[in-house]
């Protein structure tokens, strides 16, 4: 029961600020009806979930299991972004973060594969 509303919180300020909108209870109430939208939204789907048959453990390895799965091209594409000059400028990755950061993208590549291996 704590989880329920910092996941609905933290689900409002992600959904609003991917849309661009006003984020936060410290906005106008005309511009937060959205934020309190999406977190009564996030509470309701979250004890909707309680009357389904589905295994909240599994749930929470399913989620952790796709989680990893996807982080991986988006590390890659992290790392290739963040060694571009072009698109930095001077805030472009120096050569140890560089491979601190395709050494940790190899790792959970690996750790990936002998999932999927595993399995």
């Amino acid at each position: 029961m704590l989880a329920v509303p910092v996941l609905a919180g933290s689900a409002a300020y992600c959904g609003v600020g991917e849309l661009r909108l006003a984020i936060g209870p410290g906005h106008e109430s005309a511009r937060s009806v959205r934020f309190y939208g999406i977190i009564a939204i996030a509470t309701v789907g979250g004890v909707a979930l309680n009357f389904t048959h589905l295994d909240p453990m599994r749930a929470l390895l399913w989620s952790a299991e796709i989680n990893g799965v996807i982080a991986v091209p988006i590390m890659v594409i992290m790392m290739l972004l963040a060694s571009r000059e072009d698109i930095m400028g001077r805030f472009v990755i120096r050569p140890r973060l560089r491979g601190l950061g395709w050494a940790a993208t190899v790792v959970m590549a690996v750790t990936v594969v002998a999932m999927i291996a595993t399995t």
